[in-house]
């Protein structure tokens, strides 16, 4: 076995056996994190590490997401290569694989001036092929790649209890959930890298199915002669309660602080549960694994999006089912 190498960096002293790095970041607690992506989930995510006192250093594709991050004492930066520059610990919140595959390695990505040792972050929700890609090019360049994908939405990244789905070296993991605790309530390691990804597609194609059925269901109901307030209460002491019917129900006026209750701004947009709902159906092809539920969901999704419906919260396909007569 080849002779332990130490270093040391503005991360922490840093152990490594042959390959396999081991790291300790006690001393790091309160060094600059970079934050990359401050759109709908971004920013609130980007402000809770302020809260817990890490100084961040920030980057958006619109400079106006950055504004507000001035304003907390953020530095904001020109390109995701700056905050590779000024920061050994960076956290990556884009919409898409394209978005990821050029933050990381395009012109002015993170591969550009990244430090060697760094600990490179995804909560992204992207393709887990292209994950583990990303992996292997920021191995190359000396430092260290883990995704973690979230679930909770908006709300639960406001309140800094999202659930982070973590795949990657194990022994980084302590050193990212002590970033990942400061923005969520539930840090789960997973596996290699890429399996934070395989979790949290399941995750959403099982919710896009759980979704349109409430939305069936409580649709049906109404037609029925029910009350809509009536019906879900019913739900939601039977065996067909679920997070769509008790904590996210699609209807309007049945619960309060939901985009249902918003004319549906705000939340999980229908054009990303679509994205999602297509990344799951590339890993069912891959593994020649049957999901015609999955399937249909994403079509009725992608339906959403051609009929006007893609920046509206994917809760509105309740209201896309009450409008499409011909379904």
């Amino acid at each position: 076995m080849a002779a332990a190498v130490v270093r040391r960096g503005a991360a922490g002293w840093r152990r490594w056996h042959g390959r396999v790095m081991v790291c300790s970041r006690a001393m790091a607690s309160k060094t600059p994190v970079g934050f990359i992506g401050l759109g709908n989930m971004g920013n609130p995510m980007a402000k809770n590490l302020v809260k817990h006192g890490y100084p961040v250093i920030a980057y958006d594709v619109f400079p106006e997401a950055c504004k507000e991050f001035q304003d907390l004492g953020a530095q904001v930066t020109d390109s995701p290569a700056d905050v590779a520059e000024k920061a050994d610990r960076i956290i990556t919140m884009l919409p898409s694989s394209p978005n990821a595959i050029e933050v990381y390695t395009g012109a002015n990505g993170i591969l550009k001036k990244v430090k060697k040792g760094s600990l490179l972050i995804d909560s992204s929700t992207i393709d887990p092929a292209v994950s583990k890609e990303l992996a292997k090019a920021v191995e190359k360049m000396g430092a260290v790649f883990m995704d973690a994908p979230v679930s909770g939405g908006v709300g639960a990244a406001r309140a800094g209890n999202l659930t982070f789905m973590v795949g990657g070296v194990e022994q980084e993991f302590d050193a990212a959930k002590e970033l990942l605790t400061c923005m969520g309530s539930n840090v789960v390691y997973c596996g290699e890298v890429g399996t934070g990804q395989a979790a949290k597609i399941c995750n959403n194609m099982l919710l896009a199915i759980s979704m349109i059925g409430t939305a069936e269901a409580m649709n049906l109901g109404i037609r029925l002669g029910l009350d809509p307030k009536l019906l879900a209460k019913i739900l939601n002491m039977s065996s067909g309660r679920c997070w769509s019917s008790d904590t996210y129900n699609p209807v309007p006026g049945v619960m309060e602080g939901v985009p249902s209750a918003n004319n549906y701004q705000g939340g999980f947009g229908t054009t990303l549960m679509a994205k999602d709902l297509g990344l799951a159906q590339i890993s069912a092809t891959n593994t020649k694994t049957p999901v015609p539920l999955g399937s249909q969901a994403h079509q009725i999704y992608r339906m959403m999006c051609a009929k006007g419906y893609a920046l509206k919260d994917f809760s509105a396909v309740f209201q896309f089912l009450r409008e499409e007569e011909t379904l």
